[in-house]
């Protein structure tokens, strides 16, 4: 009996202390991002996140996330503009159907409740290295993972020379998740 209690306490603290498989729910999800357009904010959106995360704020060396957004899904509210977006000299979603991002090291933020996300962004074949603070909400047994990060569309070849779109744009996520 007592290797049996030993055996069980054993498990629990390893799962207690490893990462937790997590995936983004599909109504309860948001990628977005805002832009200056002919000196006007232009507020705009992605559907479609798929992905893994591993999370656990006890264990961050075996946290990771590996998602991936639609391309075609981006919506600006604004079908003819949509529409322009998805060709060639901007996202090309027949080419390059997928935006994705990867995490290389999740640590701890400089605030306590925070978190660091250290990894890749990629858009139409090109990666860029990114590194955003980031929160994680804990809910029942899923998270609410909060965070926004900083992007020039022309390291990605999005848009090309333009005088009207402002070559910065900021990203926002926030991402609930369902326990795997």
């Amino acid at each position: 009996m007592k290797y049996f209690t030993a055996l069980l306490l054993s498990l629990a603290i390893f799962f207690s202390t490893n990462a937790q498989s997590y995936k983004p729910k599909d109504d309860k999800q948001a990628v977005t991002f805002i832009i200056k357009n002919f000196g006007l904010t232009v507020n705009g959106s992605f559907s479609g996140l798929l992905g893994n995360i591993q999370f656990n704020p006890a264990n961050l060396a075996a946290a990771s996330f590996k998602v991936t957004v639609d391309a075609a899904t981006v919506n600006t509210g604004n079908s003819s503009r949509d529409g322009h977006l998805k060709k060639d000299e901007y996202f090309n979603v027949n080419t390059f159907k997928k935006i994705s991002i990867v995490s290389s090291a999740i640590t701890n933020g400089n605030i306590q409740g925070t978190y660091l996300f250290r990894g890749v962004v990629s858009i139409k074949g090109i990666n860029q290295s990114i590194s955003f603070p980031f929160t994680a909400i804990k809910t029942l047994e899923d998270y609410q993972f909060k965070g926004s990060f900083k992007l020039n569309r022309r390291d990605f070849k999005v848009g090309g020379n333009s005088f009207v779109l402002s070559d910065n744009l900021v990203v926002n996520l926030a991402i609930s998740t369902i326990k795997m």
